[in-house]
This record gives structure tokens, C-alpha cells and sequence, in this order.
């Protein structure tokens, strides 16, 4: 066991004494995102981020009331009158610790970690530990808000964001994908030394962007960025918004789109308020705006890996007319399709879809490549975990060229690899669920056997019929109101 795996073990841990003070799974890693950023100033030497008498020796010398009195008059003061980076992690921040004596047991167990080993390791490294520890915790429900790792790192090895390159992440979640970005350019690099100072300067300022729906999420990001040393102390390229309204507008153009977008529909059925869609301006369905914000804001030349659900890829109507966008604006070269038991918090079957935008905005796919990690695989799960091993072979077919251009070879009908014309995929109404395989292995969550992995995926079941009954609806009635307008 790694000295970081130690230490997010036992901050883990620490969500016994939360618990006891009646804060819920969802809200664990906020609250101690609050006192590990004033124990994480401290321990590197940042304090000076801090107003004076606001850091963590004035909170952790305190004991009983007037302790959990200082706290709470200390997050709303950092909230309210903080600078830069400071005031957008602590804004609206709220405790729901009731107990003294539990606000002393965590700053007195944060204090006595081993934080000489975990700065050698990097704060960053353990951060993500906590949140990978959270996202697993079935409860807490942020699975939803968290990429598995291993697939993060597989998209990024074929991706290869460059320096120099604008990076976005429509969706950032808690950062998971920039992160991963970042390392890597930093691993070709030297740490970024390899690079003129101006260059290194807009690597750790303004090369990766985004948004985040969600407060508690986004704090979570900016939380995670800092301790990997992306963006500046006066504040980070995500920020917080809706990217489906104006704010998606602004993010500007990228080199790079990496994301995971949510799935479902918008809170009571609302549309995209984007002045530039076209293709998905009335409807409700997140994951297929979604797209049409990644065609538009990819430069030309740009490429993009996405991972959407399996409904993206033949939803008629305005799915086919996305489809048809995407095929015409950008050279969509790859599907994989995704094995079960990934996302079990949406529910559904699962791809990444991988495309790079034209100089035109037309013919520009000629030929899609399936790769089926999905047909006669076991689910993932505790006993199966997802690893880097688990992509070796379709990172193999995929090539060497981040725009999907390397030679190719097709396997067959026996095989997991296959081409398809952009003829073919006419000739299917531009349906591209493209499977060939024959699955025998049955429904992989058949052999569930974590009651916990059970009720997530009945949960994650349930949401998609959910879904899937609001979209028909949503098309009942546009069909009705284009009677009517007819009629009139």
C-alpha cells in the first residue's frame, strides 16, 4: 500500500465521524474539501492565498464551540470576501457539522497524517484518490460525476492533447479528463521545462477549459486542478455554467474536446437556450446537445472523444439529423463500444465516439471504424475491475495518428474490429449501432452478486425507461403542435 493510498483510507475513514453529525454520502468530500484546502495551503506554503486569521493554525488551535463558531464565520468570510480561486471554492459553502467535538476529531485526524510523504507523492495524486474512493461509494451518487480512470487514460494515450493546445471539457465533472491531459503533456515535457516560459505559462493558465453545472461539482474541480498545478491563483479556466445556455457560447473553440457529458434530459423538460444550434435546439435530450456544441466549438482540424449512450447513435428524428451533422462537418473515423457495468449511476450501454472536424462542412466521414469491447464480455464490477489492459488491443487497431488515420485493417466478421462505408451507414437510415457479433454471454448483470451493484443498476435501469419515456413524449407532443400549427 502506497503512502497516498494510506492516507485516502484513512480520510475515508474520517466520513464515520460525518456521518454520525447526519451529513449524507453526497456531501462527505465537500465538507473535507473545505478543511483540506486550508490544511493543503498550509502544508505548501500558499497561506498567503489566506487572509490573516483565517487559516488553518487559527482553526486548528480553537477547541468546542467557539472552534465550530470560527469555522462557519470562516467559510462564509472566504466565501464572500476571498480572492481569486479562494472565493470560487469556498463560495456558498456551507458546513452541516453539528457537533464540536466532531470538528475537532477531523482537524486533529487531518492534522496527524503524514503530509511530508503525501507532498512527496503530490496532494494531487491523493485528491483524486478521495474522489476515485467517493465515485466507487455506490451511496454517494457520484459515480455519475466521475470517468473511470483507466478510460480516461486510454482516450488520452490516442488523443495525445499537444502543447500549445486548447483543451476543452464541456462537462468537466471534478476534472477528471483536463487532469489527465495535463499529465500528459507534462510527461513529454519534462514537467513542462521542456518548453519556452511563454509556452509554460499558457500551459498552466490557459490551456484547459470548461464547465460545470453542478457547485458542490465544480468546487470539487477547482479543488483538483489546483493541487495539479493547473490554472493561476486568481482564478481557473472552468468555470460554472450551463453549457447548453449562452455561457456553452462562450467557452470559444478548442484543439481538443475530452468529455463525458450528462445523460437524460434537462430539469423539466427545458430546451438548450443556445443562439447557435440549429439540430438540437428543441429538444430536451442533454446528451444529443450536447454533441452539436462539440461539432461547433472544435477548430478545423480539431478532434473530440465523447462518450455517449447507446441512444445517440440511433435515436431517430433529431438523432438522425445530429448523426447526419456529425458525418457531414466532421470525419467521425471511430466508435468503441463500451462494455456493461461501466456507469451504472445513467444505466445505459455506453461508447466513445471519436472524431475530428473538417475544413468544410461536408462528406467529410467516409468510413467508420467499430471496435466491439462490448459482445461476450463479462460485466466490470468489484471483482472485475476496469484496467489500462482492458483497452490494449483497441488502442492497437486504433493506430498511432490522434485522427484516426493510421493503416487499418479490417478483421471480419468473426473479429471486433470492422469498417463500414458511409454508404453502408446510409443505407441503415444513418443508424450507427453497429453490431455484428453474436452475444452468447447473456446479460453480464446477470452475475451481479454486490446487493449494491444490483440496486444501481435496477436505479440506472429505471432512469433510462424514465428517459426514454420523456423523449417519446417530447415527440408526441412536437408532432401535435405540428398539426396544429398546419391546421391553423
Amino acid at each position: 500500500m502506497t503512502v497516498t493510498t494510506d492516507i485516502v483510507a484513512k480520510l475515508w475513514r474520517l466520513c464515520d465521524i460525518l456521518r454520525d453529525d447526519g451529513i449524507t454520502y453526497h456531501e462527505y468530500v465537500t465538507e473535507l474539501t473545505y478543511l483540506l484546502f486550508l490544511k493543503m495551503m498550509a502544508e505548501t506554503g500558499r497561506e498567503d492565498q489566506l487572509p490573516e486569521g483565517k487559516r488553518w493554525p487559527d482553526l486548528n488551535r480553537r477547541e468546542g464551540l467557539e472552534q465550530l463558531t470560527f469555522y462557519k464565520h470562516l467559510l462564509l468570510d472566504l466565501g464572500t470576501n476571498g480572492r481569486g480561486l479562494v472565493q470560487a471554492i469556498f463560495a456558498d459553502a456551507q458546513s452541516r457539522l453539528k457537533k464540536p467535538t466532531n470538528l475537532k476529531a477531523l482537524t486533529e485526524a487531518i492534522d496527524g497524517l503524514d503530509w511530508f510523504s503525501a507532498r512527496e507523492e503530490g496532494l494531487g495524486t491523493l485528491y483524486e484518490g478521495l474522489l476515485e474512493k467517493n465515485a466507487a461509494e455506490k451511496k454517494s451518487g457520484a459515480g455519475q460525476y466521475f470517468t473511470p480512470r483507466p478510460l480516461i487514460d486510454s482516450i488520452i494515450r490516442l488523443i495525445k492533447p499537444q502543447p500549445g493546445e486548447v483543451v476543452q471539457d464541456p462537462a468537466a465533472g471534478t476534472g477528471g479528463f483536463l487532469v489527465a491531459a495535463d499529465h500528459f503533456i507534462k510527461a513529454a515535457t519534462d514537467e513542462l521545462y521542456g518548453l519556452p516560459e511563454s509556452q509554460r505559462f499558457f500551459q498552466r493558465n490557459g490551456a484547459f477549459v470548461g464547465l460545470e453545472l453542478v457547485p458542490d461539482t465544480h468546487r470539487l474541480c477547482l479543488m483538483n486542478l489546483m493541487l495539479h498545478g493547473i490554472g493561476g491563483d486568481s482564478g481557473y479556466g472552468v468555470q460554472l455554467g450551463d453549457t447548453l445556455s449562452h455561457e456553452g457560447e462562450a467557452l470559444g473553440q478548442a484543439d481538443v474536446i475530452i468529455t463525458n457529458p450528462p445523460f437524460g434530459t434537462k430539469k423539466g423538460g427545458g430546451r438548450p437556450t443556445r443562439g447557435d444550434f440549429s439540430v438540437t435546439a428543441d429538444v430536451s435530450n442533454k446528451q444529443l446537445a450536447f454533441v452539436e456544441h462539440i461539432i461547433r466549438a472544435l477548430k478545423p482540424g480539431g478532434r473530440a472523444a465523447v462518450v455517449v449512450p447507446d441512444n445517440v447513435l440511433f435515436e431517430d428524428n433529431a438523432g438522425r439529423a445530429l448523426r447526419q451533422m456529425l458525418m457531414d462537418w466532421c470525419d467521425l473515423h471511430t466508435i468503441l463500444r463500451l462494455p456493461t457495468g461501466i456507469f451504472y449511476a445513467q444505466g445505459v450501454k455506453t461508447n466513445v465516439v471519436f472524431f475530428t472536424r473538417g475544413k468544410t462542412a461536408k462528406a467529410n466521414t467516409k468510413a467508420v471504424w467499430v471496435y466491439d469491447l462490448r459482445a461476450n464480455m463479462p460485466a466490470f464490477g468489484k471483482t472485475r475491475p476496469l484496467t489500462l489492459d482492458s483497452f490494449a488491443e483497441f488502442e492497437s487497431r486504433f493506430g498511432s495518428d490522434p485522427k484516426g488515420q493510421s493503416p487499418r485493417v479490417d478483421q471480419g466478421e468473426d473479429g471486433r474490429w470492422r469498417c463500414f462505408t458511409r454508404a453502408q451507414i446510409a443505407e441503415r437510415n444513418d443508424n450507427l449501432d453497429l453490431s455484428w457479433l453474436r452475444d452468447d454471454s447473456g446479460d453480464p448483470e446477470d452475475g451481479l452478486s454486490e446487493p449494491a451493484d444490483i440496486a444501481a443498476a435496477i436505479m440506472g435501469h429505471l432512469r433510462s425507461a424514465l428517459d426514454e419515456i420523456a423523449a417519446l413524449a417530447e415527440d408526441v407532443g412536437g408532432q401535435a403542435v405540428a398539426v396544429e400549427e398546419a391546421a391553423e
